[in-house]
Protein backbone atom coordinates (compact mmCIF):
# COMPACT_ATOMS: atom_id res chain seq x y z
CA UNK A 1 0.00 0.00 0.00
CA UNK A 2 1.19 3.65 -0.64
CA UNK A 3 2.87 4.67 2.13
CA UNK A 4 0.86 7.06 4.55
CA UNK A 5 -2.67 5.67 3.07
CA UNK A 6 -3.76 2.76 5.76
CA UNK A 7 -7.54 2.13 7.52
CA UNK A 8 -6.76 3.63 10.53
CA UNK A 9 -5.02 6.69 8.64
CA UNK A 10 -8.72 6.93 6.84
CA UNK A 11 -10.49 6.58 9.95
CA UNK A 12 -8.66 9.60 11.39
CA UNK A 13 -9.17 11.51 8.55
CA UNK A 14 -12.81 11.25 8.93
CA UNK A 15 -12.72 12.11 12.14
CA UNK A 16 -10.56 14.71 11.87
CA UNK A 17 -12.94 16.39 9.07
CA UNK A 18 -16.45 15.13 10.66
CA UNK A 19 -17.44 18.40 11.61
CA UNK A 20 -17.59 19.95 8.52
CA UNK A 21 -18.79 17.45 5.83
CA UNK A 22 -22.41 15.28 5.67
CA UNK A 23 -22.44 11.84 5.51
CA UNK A 24 -24.11 11.56 2.32
CA UNK A 25 -26.98 9.21 2.20
CA UNK A 26 -27.13 6.03 -0.26
CA UNK A 27 -30.53 5.05 -2.23
CA UNK A 28 -31.29 1.41 -3.23
CA UNK A 29 -32.85 2.11 -6.85
CA UNK A 30 -34.96 0.17 -8.05
CA UNK A 31 -37.49 0.88 -11.18
CA UNK A 32 -38.85 -0.70 -14.11
CA UNK A 33 -36.96 2.04 -16.00
CA UNK A 34 -33.62 0.68 -14.84
CA UNK A 35 -34.70 -2.74 -15.18
CA UNK A 36 -35.13 -1.80 -18.69
CA UNK A 37 -31.47 -0.82 -19.01
CA UNK A 38 -29.84 -3.63 -16.93
CA UNK A 39 -32.35 -6.10 -16.15
CA UNK A 40 -33.90 -7.07 -12.78
CA UNK A 41 -31.24 -9.15 -11.26
CA UNK A 42 -28.87 -6.40 -10.02
CA UNK A 43 -29.22 -4.07 -6.90
CA UNK A 44 -27.98 -1.07 -7.35
CA UNK A 45 -26.78 0.99 -4.43
CA UNK A 46 -26.52 5.14 -4.97
CA UNK A 47 -24.27 7.16 -3.19
CA UNK A 48 -25.47 10.61 -3.25
CA UNK A 49 -22.37 12.61 -2.79
CA UNK A 50 -23.89 15.44 -4.54
CA UNK A 51 -25.68 16.32 -1.82
CA UNK A 52 -22.19 16.68 0.03
CA UNK A 53 -21.40 20.45 1.32
CA UNK A 54 -20.20 22.48 -2.38
CA UNK A 55 -22.62 19.49 -4.52
CA UNK A 56 -19.16 17.76 -5.09
CA UNK A 57 -17.11 15.31 -3.32
CA UNK A 58 -13.92 17.77 -3.57
CA UNK A 59 -14.77 19.14 -0.34
CA UNK A 60 -13.74 15.98 1.60
CA UNK A 61 -9.79 16.12 0.11
CA UNK A 62 -9.83 19.99 0.18
CA UNK A 63 -10.61 20.11 3.39
CA UNK A 64 -8.45 17.34 4.86
CA UNK A 65 -5.23 19.50 3.10
CA UNK A 66 -6.13 22.66 4.56
CA UNK A 67 -6.90 20.84 8.05
CA UNK A 68 -3.52 19.69 7.72
CA UNK A 69 -1.62 23.12 7.71
CA UNK A 70 0.09 24.75 9.70
CA UNK A 71 -0.21 28.25 11.42
CA UNK A 72 1.79 29.98 9.12
CA UNK A 73 0.59 28.49 5.94
CA UNK A 74 -3.07 29.04 7.02
CA UNK A 75 -2.01 32.90 7.51
CA UNK A 76 -0.46 33.15 3.90
CA UNK A 77 -3.81 31.18 2.35
CA UNK A 78 -4.22 28.95 -0.90
CA UNK A 79 -4.49 28.94 -4.16
CA UNK A 80 -6.10 26.34 -6.50
CA UNK A 81 -6.10 25.67 -10.42
CA UNK A 82 -9.87 24.26 -11.37
CA UNK A 83 -12.81 24.70 -14.00
CA UNK A 84 -15.16 24.19 -11.23
CA UNK A 85 -15.61 21.63 -9.03
CA UNK A 86 -12.17 21.88 -6.91
CA UNK A 87 -11.83 25.96 -6.99
CA UNK A 88 -15.67 25.87 -5.26
CA UNK A 89 -14.77 23.18 -2.78
CA UNK A 90 -11.35 25.34 -1.76
CA UNK A 91 -13.01 28.29 -1.55
CA UNK A 92 -15.80 26.97 0.95
CA UNK A 93 -13.17 25.12 3.13
CA UNK A 94 -10.70 28.78 3.41
CA UNK A 95 -14.47 30.58 4.60
CA UNK A 96 -14.86 27.28 7.23
CA UNK A 97 -11.27 27.73 8.32
CA UNK A 98 -11.47 31.73 8.46
CA UNK A 99 -8.48 31.67 5.61
CA UNK A 100 -7.60 33.52 2.25
CA UNK A 101 -8.28 31.62 -0.75
CA UNK A 102 -7.38 33.26 -4.48
CA UNK A 103 -8.32 30.89 -6.96
CA UNK A 104 -7.46 30.17 -10.94
CA UNK A 105 -10.35 29.07 -12.65
CA UNK A 106 -10.20 28.17 -16.14
CA UNK A 107 -11.90 30.70 -19.57
CA UNK A 108 -14.17 27.34 -20.23
CA UNK A 109 -15.43 27.16 -16.37
CA UNK A 110 -19.33 27.69 -16.26
CA UNK A 111 -20.63 31.41 -15.18
CA UNK A 112 -22.50 29.58 -12.48
CA UNK A 113 -19.29 28.29 -10.66
CA UNK A 114 -17.43 31.02 -11.21
CA UNK A 115 -20.21 32.91 -9.23
CA UNK A 116 -20.23 29.87 -6.48
CA UNK A 117 -16.20 29.72 -5.98
CA UNK A 118 -17.03 34.34 -5.24
CA UNK A 119 -20.06 33.19 -2.96
CA UNK A 120 -17.71 31.98 -0.52
CA UNK A 121 -15.60 34.67 -0.73
CA UNK A 122 -12.70 33.63 -3.05
CA UNK A 123 -10.77 36.11 -5.39
CA UNK A 124 -11.23 34.60 -8.37
CA UNK A 125 -8.90 35.13 -11.35
CA UNK A 126 -9.57 32.86 -14.97
CA UNK A 127 -6.55 31.70 -17.22
CA UNK A 128 -7.26 31.29 -21.06
CA UNK A 129 -6.25 27.25 -20.53
CA UNK A 130 -4.93 24.87 -17.82
CA UNK A 131 -1.58 25.35 -18.41
CA UNK A 132 -1.04 29.25 -18.04
CA UNK A 133 -3.66 28.47 -14.98
CA UNK A 134 -1.12 26.48 -13.32
CA UNK A 135 1.92 28.58 -14.27
CA UNK A 136 -0.33 31.41 -12.62
CA UNK A 137 -0.97 29.02 -9.62
CA UNK A 138 2.33 28.44 -9.07
CA UNK A 139 3.28 32.71 -9.18
CA UNK A 140 0.72 32.71 -6.67
CA UNK A 141 2.83 30.53 -4.55
CA UNK A 142 6.30 32.39 -5.23
CA UNK A 143 4.77 36.17 -4.75
CA UNK A 144 2.04 35.64 -2.19
CA UNK A 145 3.48 32.38 -0.58
CA UNK A 146 -0.07 30.70 -0.87
CA UNK A 147 -0.14 26.95 -0.46
CA UNK A 148 -1.19 25.01 -3.51
CA UNK A 149 -4.29 22.87 -3.03
CA UNK A 150 -3.64 20.16 -5.76
CA UNK A 151 -6.81 19.18 -7.48
CA UNK A 152 -6.29 15.73 -7.43
CA UNK A 153 -2.83 15.07 -6.09
CA UNK A 154 -1.92 14.53 -2.26
CA UNK A 155 -1.89 11.96 0.04
CA UNK A 156 -4.47 14.22 2.52
CA UNK A 157 -6.75 14.52 -0.71
CA UNK A 158 -6.76 10.87 -1.32
CA UNK A 159 -7.61 9.91 2.53
CA UNK A 160 -10.12 12.62 2.00
CA UNK A 161 -11.80 10.78 -0.80
CA UNK A 162 -11.42 7.30 1.00
CA UNK A 163 -13.94 8.47 3.64
CA UNK A 164 -16.61 7.89 0.67
CA UNK A 165 -15.98 4.11 0.96
CA UNK A 166 -15.57 4.37 4.36
CA UNK A 167 -19.03 5.73 4.73
CA UNK A 168 -20.75 3.90 1.90
CA UNK A 169 -19.33 0.22 3.04
CA UNK A 170 -20.46 0.69 6.35
CA UNK A 171 -23.92 1.81 5.00
CA UNK A 172 -23.87 -0.99 2.91
CA UNK A 173 -21.30 -3.69 3.89
CA UNK A 174 -22.36 -6.29 1.31
CA UNK A 175 -21.54 -4.59 -1.84
CA UNK A 176 -19.90 -6.69 -4.56
CA UNK A 177 -18.50 -3.72 -6.87
CA UNK A 178 -17.89 -0.06 -6.99
CA UNK A 179 -18.28 2.10 -9.62
CA UNK A 180 -16.19 5.32 -9.61
CA UNK A 181 -16.01 8.34 -11.75
CA UNK A 182 -12.03 9.14 -13.05
CA UNK A 183 -10.77 12.62 -13.81
CA UNK A 184 -7.40 13.39 -12.37
CA UNK A 185 -7.73 10.37 -10.08
CA UNK A 186 -8.30 12.05 -6.58
CA UNK A 187 -11.55 10.52 -6.07
CA UNK A 188 -10.83 6.99 -7.26
CA UNK A 189 -7.45 6.45 -5.48
CA UNK A 190 -8.70 7.18 -2.16
CA UNK A 191 -12.24 5.38 -2.57
CA UNK A 192 -10.45 2.34 -3.86
CA UNK A 193 -7.65 2.24 -1.76
CA UNK A 194 -9.81 2.17 1.30
CA UNK A 195 -12.81 -0.35 -0.25
CA UNK A 196 -9.86 -2.55 -0.89
CA UNK A 197 -8.46 -2.57 2.68
CA UNK A 198 -11.97 -3.09 3.72
CA UNK A 199 -13.17 -5.51 1.63
CA UNK A 200 -10.01 -7.19 -0.77
CA UNK A 201 -12.73 -9.17 -2.72
CA UNK A 202 -14.59 -6.26 -3.55
CA UNK A 203 -14.26 -4.91 -7.71
CA UNK A 204 -13.34 -1.50 -8.70
CA UNK A 205 -14.18 -0.15 -11.72
CA UNK A 206 -13.06 3.35 -12.86
CA UNK A 207 -15.26 5.20 -15.48
CA UNK A 208 -13.43 7.93 -17.92
CA UNK A 209 -14.85 9.58 -20.84
CA UNK A 210 -14.02 8.28 -24.40
CA UNK A 211 -12.64 11.29 -25.08
CA UNK A 212 -10.41 12.18 -22.13
CA UNK A 213 -9.31 8.57 -20.84
CA UNK A 214 -5.61 9.75 -19.73
CA UNK A 215 -6.07 7.42 -17.22
CA UNK A 216 -6.14 4.36 -19.15
CA UNK A 217 -3.05 5.76 -21.41
CA UNK A 218 -1.18 6.41 -18.32
CA UNK A 219 -1.70 2.46 -17.24
CA UNK A 220 -0.93 1.20 -21.30
CA UNK A 221 2.36 3.38 -20.32
CA UNK A 222 3.13 2.45 -17.57
CA UNK A 223 3.66 5.69 -16.31
CA UNK A 224 1.70 8.94 -15.77
CA UNK A 225 1.04 11.07 -18.56
CA UNK A 226 0.23 14.52 -19.97
CA UNK A 227 -2.72 15.05 -22.43
CA UNK A 228 -4.16 18.49 -23.34
CA UNK A 229 -6.55 17.84 -26.45
CA UNK A 230 -9.25 16.32 -24.28
CA UNK A 231 -12.88 16.50 -25.92
CA UNK A 232 -15.86 15.44 -23.92
CA UNK A 233 -19.10 17.51 -22.21
CA UNK A 234 -17.52 16.22 -18.92
CA UNK A 235 -15.32 19.26 -17.91
CA UNK A 236 -14.88 17.83 -14.49
CA UNK A 237 -13.28 14.17 -15.71
CA UNK A 238 -10.60 15.82 -17.88
CA UNK A 239 -7.57 16.52 -16.38
CA UNK A 240 -4.25 17.73 -18.65
CA UNK A 241 -2.21 15.18 -16.69
CA UNK A 242 -2.44 12.33 -14.31
CA UNK A 243 -0.34 12.52 -11.49
CA UNK A 244 2.38 9.91 -9.46
CA UNK A 245 -0.24 9.17 -6.30
CA UNK A 246 -2.90 8.71 -8.26
CA UNK A 247 -1.86 7.09 -10.54
CA UNK A 248 -0.39 4.25 -8.08
CA UNK A 249 -3.45 4.03 -6.06
CA UNK A 250 -5.67 3.54 -9.23
CA UNK A 251 -2.74 1.21 -10.97
CA UNK A 252 -2.80 -1.21 -7.38
CA UNK A 253 -6.61 -1.20 -6.51
CA UNK A 254 -8.67 -0.51 -8.93
CA UNK A 255 -9.96 -3.76 -11.37
CA UNK A 256 -10.67 -2.33 -14.82
CA UNK A 257 -11.12 1.56 -16.17
CA UNK A 258 -13.93 1.82 -18.73
CA UNK A 259 -15.26 4.47 -21.09
CA UNK A 260 -17.64 5.87 -22.19
CA UNK A 261 -19.39 8.32 -24.46
CA UNK A 262 -20.62 11.94 -24.35
CA UNK A 263 -24.11 10.25 -25.75
CA UNK A 264 -24.10 7.82 -22.88
CA UNK A 265 -23.51 10.29 -20.79
CA UNK A 266 -26.48 12.15 -21.75
CA UNK A 267 -28.08 9.07 -21.57
CA UNK A 268 -27.32 8.83 -18.06
CA UNK A 269 -28.01 12.34 -16.75
CA UNK A 270 -31.56 11.72 -17.82
CA UNK A 271 -32.60 8.49 -16.29
CA UNK A 272 -31.21 9.67 -13.38
CA UNK A 273 -32.99 12.63 -13.84
CA UNK A 274 -36.45 10.47 -14.87
CA UNK A 275 -36.19 8.20 -12.43
CA UNK A 276 -34.03 9.44 -9.29
CA UNK A 277 -35.28 13.34 -9.55
CA UNK A 278 -31.60 14.11 -9.50
CA UNK A 279 -29.96 17.07 -11.55
CA UNK A 280 -26.68 16.12 -11.97
CA UNK A 281 -23.04 17.01 -14.31
CA UNK A 282 -22.06 14.76 -16.62
CA UNK A 283 -19.42 13.98 -14.36
CA UNK A 284 -21.86 12.92 -11.73
CA UNK A 285 -23.76 10.13 -14.40
CA UNK A 286 -20.52 8.81 -15.43
CA UNK A 287 -21.21 5.80 -13.44
CA UNK A 288 -24.21 5.42 -14.25
CA UNK A 289 -23.79 5.40 -18.00
CA UNK A 290 -21.10 2.73 -17.16
CA UNK A 291 -23.62 0.65 -15.08
CA UNK A 292 -26.24 0.94 -18.73
CA UNK A 293 -23.18 0.13 -21.04
CA UNK A 294 -19.59 -1.31 -20.96
CA UNK A 295 -19.97 -3.20 -17.14
CA UNK A 296 -24.18 -4.19 -17.93
CA UNK A 297 -23.46 -7.46 -18.62
CA UNK A 298 -20.05 -8.14 -16.39
CA UNK A 299 -22.20 -6.75 -13.38
CA UNK A 300 -25.69 -8.75 -14.11
CA UNK A 301 -26.76 -10.30 -10.86
CA UNK A 302 -24.48 -8.44 -8.38
CA UNK A 303 -24.74 -5.76 -5.98
CA UNK A 304 -22.95 -2.90 -7.38
CA UNK A 305 -22.36 0.35 -5.82
CA UNK A 306 -22.66 3.64 -7.92
CA UNK A 307 -21.55 6.92 -7.14
CA UNK A 308 -23.15 10.24 -8.17
CA UNK A 309 -20.71 12.76 -7.36
CA UNK A 310 -21.53 16.07 -8.85
CA UNK A 311 -24.32 18.59 -9.19
CA UNK A 312 -22.69 21.70 -10.20
CA UNK A 313 -24.71 22.46 -13.17
CA UNK A 314 -27.27 25.19 -14.18
CA UNK A 315 -30.51 24.67 -15.46
CA UNK A 316 -29.81 25.93 -18.70
CA UNK A 317 -26.73 24.15 -19.15
CA UNK A 318 -28.37 20.94 -18.27
CA UNK A 319 -30.82 21.45 -20.71
CA UNK A 320 -28.79 22.04 -23.48
CA UNK A 321 -26.98 18.83 -22.76
CA UNK A 322 -29.62 16.42 -22.75
CA UNK A 323 -31.29 18.34 -25.77
CA UNK A 324 -28.21 19.52 -27.31
CA UNK A 325 -28.86 22.40 -30.81
CA UNK A 326 -28.83 20.44 -34.17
Amino acid sequence: MTQGFSLAAVRRTRECIDPYIITTPVHAWQSGRLAQCIGDATEVSLKLELLQRTGTFKARGALNVMLNLNATERHQGVTAVSAGNHAIAVSWAAQRLGMSAKVVMLKSANPFRIAAARSYGAEVEIAENGMLAFARAEELQKTEGRVFVHPFEGINTSLGTATVSLEWLHQVPNLDALIIAVGGGGLISGMAGVAKLLRPEIEVYGVEPEGAAIMQASLEAGHPLSMYDSDTIADSLAPPFTTPLSFDLVRNNVDQLVQVSDQELRQAMQLLFDDVKLVVEPAGAAATAALCGPLKQRLSGRRVGVIVCGSNIDRSSFNVLLDPPS
